[in-house]
């Protein structure tokens, strides 16, 4: 007997907004039945977990004990200029000189994330 994931929960203060955010970053779509004002929405993705959003009414105060690795399509440096422009915010920098190691942003709402290599910039740094 086992579990599956079903989603992911995210608590936050304006669902539909940090959903459209994250709808962005995916390219996935927010669900259809959602609006602005709902307390709770989610994104839905191809495959996977769906991202659920649940408005909360206390603010985030310490860093997330989980949170989403992203594994972005294009280089992981385009990908993060592209985040940044979206409105996340870089939370800590663990990228290295000879190009491994990933950034950490934060979305609007603060939640942390990753922003690892991309499978490109992995093979342009195997021998």
């Amino acid at each position: 007997m086992v579990s599956v994931v079903q989603n992911m929960a995210i608590d936050c203060a304006d669902a539909y907004e940090l959903a459209r955010f994250w709808s962005e970053v995916t390219g996935r779509p927010i669900d259809p039945d959602a609006g602005p004002g709902d307390r709770e929405t989610q994104v839905l993705p191809a495959e996977g977990p769906v991202l659920y959003f649940n408005q909360v009414p206390e603010a985030k105060t310490v860093k997330n004990r989980m949170h989403l690795c992203l594994r972005p399509e294009a280089s992981r440096e385009q990908e993060v200029e592209r985040l940044l422009s979206l409105g996340a915010t870089l939370a800590a920098d663990h990228r290295d000189s000879g190009g491994s190691g990933r950034a950490v942003l934060a979305d609007p709402e603060g939640n942390e994330f990753c922003v690892l290599r991309s499978e490109s910039d992995r093979a342009a740094m195997s021998p």
